[in-house]
């Protein structure tokens, strides 16, 4: 329902707010996969494969709060195996999770033996499209998730497509600054990397209604992060106390 005056009630403001911040938190798992992908590319490509894949993955997600229909029936099975009811989500979710965990996979295999993939090696536009398909399929993978609790709060669409370009932003700004300290510390790109074979397989767990609650997962994320800066801090001191010696 499109409704323009409830955007400036005091509950419409607050509604916008709280589902903004949800989509920002929901969408940080993109910001990584994304910050990782504009990282294989040539620093003259980066920033364009990072706007034009968020650009089209926002018109993707307007696309979709105008189907919601549609994105709710795709909670209803469309067959069984055994009693197992598989629906639309779950098949988007398993193949999204199978993607991340074979990207991510390869990737994690290609920093241990530092040999460079046929897709790196590729220069030009073929790179660069390849990336930006990259970045909008797992963007529409994690839109159905955010989607579906966007229409759990609200109930207007044009405070759900206002949420939505504010979270979009949000990662278009942040995604140069997360790649560039990703590139400079490769401890944090391979605990980045882990966390996103972490969300793949919550991904195939949700697919196979196994629920596993994020909450946990981003309390796992702090942890690791937090651990991480306390290591860099002792590197750097310890770097600056032999050049002292």
């Amino acid at each position: 329902m499109l409704n323009y005056h409830e955007i400036f009630t005091l509950h419409g403001l607050v509604s916008l707010l709280t589902l903004s911040v949800l989509e920002v938190v929901l969408g940080i798992d993109n910001i990584i996969f994304i910050a990782i992908v504009a990282t294989k590319l040539p620093k003259k490509f980066q920033a364009r494969a990072r706007t034009i894949g968020l650009l089209l993955a926002l018109i993707f997600r307007v696309i979709l709060l105008f189907s919601i229909t549609w994105i709710i029936s795709l909670k209803e099975p469309f067959f069984h195996i055994v009693n197992f009811g598989v629906t639309g989500r779950d098949i988007i979710l398993f193949g999204g999770g199978i993607f991340l965990l074979y990207k991510t996979s390869k990737e994690i295999y290609e920093k241990i033996y530092g040999i460079a993939s046929e897709e790196v090696k590729i220069n030009g536009s073929l790179t660069l499209r390849a990336a930006i398909m990259q970045i909008v399929f797992i963007d529409i993978v994690f839109s159905f998730d955010s989607i579906l609790t966007a229409v759990g709060l609200v109930s207007n669409v044009l405070l759900m497509i206002l949420a939505v370009v504010i979270a979009m932003v949000f990662m278009l700004v942040t995604s140069a600054w997360v790649s560039e300290f990703i590139n400079h510390h490769p401890t944090i790109k391979m605990l980045a990397l882990a966390f996103l074979i972490l969300i793949g397989m919550v991904l195939v767990f949700e697919a196979l209604h196994i629920h596993i609650d994020k909450k946990y997962v981003y309390t796992a994320l702090g942890f690791s992060v937090l651990v991480e800066a306390l290591n860099m801090a002792y590197r750097s001191n310890a770097h600056r106390r032999e050049k002292h010696d």
